[in-house]
């Protein structure tokens, strides 16, 4: 505590103080007023709040969303769908469920899942099975299947699931697609490989078509899977060679994929060798000739063509509708090129059961010559 003669000197001093701010006013000082001029401080001023001026100035970001127009324009009458209905495909997701199955036809949001699941016959039904799980170590920008670094391990059972899920619906053809497992000292090219030689001891008369990865670029493993007994061998390209860092995982690169279609045709030249590209991503018509160029060059046997549509918010946007008459010019020009089949639609995907009735039909008469 003070000293009560110290306390009392304090007190007359603030209240001498007191007596002279009161008697003695000095001048009001003026206010200062600092101006930015960079281009991050060119937001609304205290006055313009005041005044009601703010509301032209701040823009307001989900007006701005609803100002972009690619966003607002309703899709196109051709890339609309019906919902997926019918017993056929109720059972078919019965199926898959209860043999703990992914399949890309839901992983990756198809537009097609009601088509080709909803027919009333099993054995003319097109699911298209996701092996390796079905979350994927890379992160392509057009893609909505799951992606972690470390996914689960693949279920040893899958193989012999796969084969048996196939034997009860008697398919002729059948598309089995893959994550990439870049976790996975072979990518999970000996796991695929087992999956087909299962399905054809299951079902010695059904075609196989693998869509795989690139497997970081093995071309041992490319060799595995396309010894494994397989009918069609697909890997996508996915776009034209200028767009692929901004569409696919900065690991898939345009020439690696085209090193893995060229080497499983080298390894098993009776191979039909497939890939598929999405349209409406922004690409020119000359990028897209040069690249039907390249894949011809390593004797790529067909061809598909699809409009791209944005699965999520999170996913990169549409560039273009593109209109299916040009769908219809593609197909053209790929045939004069000297594929040996073309699918191209706006609602084609690779493994578009359109594709797979023609490349059946070939690989029948290959089969029977």
């Amino acid at each position: 505590m003070f000293p009560k003669r110290g306390f009392l000197f304090l007190q007359k001093r603030a209240i001498s103080g007191t007596k002279t701010a009161t008697t003695t006013p000095s001048a009001p000082k003026r206010r200062r007023s600092t101006t930015f001029s960079d281009a991050l401080n060119k937001g609304p001023s205290f006055e313009d709040f005041v005044n009601g001026k703010a509301a032209r100035v701040v823009l307001d970001p989900l007006q701005q969303a609803r100002q972009n127009t690619e966003e607002t324009t309703r899709l196109p009458k051709w890339l609309k769908v019906p919902i997926p209905k019918g017993s056929n495909f109720h059972k078919l997701k019965k199926d898959v469920r209860e043999l703990k199955l992914s399949t890309v036809c839901e992983e990756a949001k198809c537009p097609n899942i009601g088509e080709c699941w909803g027919g009333d016959d099993k054995s003319k039904a097109t699911a298209t099975i996701m092996l390796l799980g079905d979350t994927c170590t890379r992160g392509c920008r057009f893609c909505s299947v799951k992606t972690d670094r470390t996914p689960a391990k693949p279920d040893p059972m899958e193989p012999e699931n796969t084969a048996e899920a196939i034997s009860r619906w008697g398919l002729g053809y059948v598309v089995l697609t893959t994550v990439d497992r870049d976790d996975l000292p072979d990518g999970g090219s000996h796991h695929l490989a087992e999956t087909v030689q299962k399905i054809k001891q299951k079902s010695p008369k059904t075609l196989v078509e693998t869509l795989s990865g690139d497997f970081r670029g093995d071309l041992d493993m490319v060799k595995v899977m396309a010894q494994s007994g397989l009918d069609v061998y697909a890997h996508n390209l996915e776009t034209v060679k200028e767009l692929t860092p901004h569409v696919r995982d900065r690991r898939a690169t345009y020439a690696q994929s085209l090193s893995v279609l060229n080497h499983a045709k080298k390894c098993v030249p009776t191979v039909l060798t497939k890939t598929s590209l999405m349209l409406g991503l922004g690409e020119t018509d000359e990028q897209v000739l040069q690249t039907l160029k390249d894949l011809r060059a390593i004797d790529c046997d067909i061809v598909t063509f699809g409009q791209y549509m944005r699965p999520t918010k999170r996913h990169m946007k549409v560039v273009e509708y593109v209109n299916p008459e040009k769908f219809d010019y593609w197909k053209a020009k790929a045939l004069e090129l000297g594929f040996l089949y073309c699918a191209s639609g706006p609602l084609v995907r690779s493994s578009y059961k359109a594709g797979e009735a023609f490349i059946e039909n070939v690989l029948r008469k290959r089969n029977t010559q």
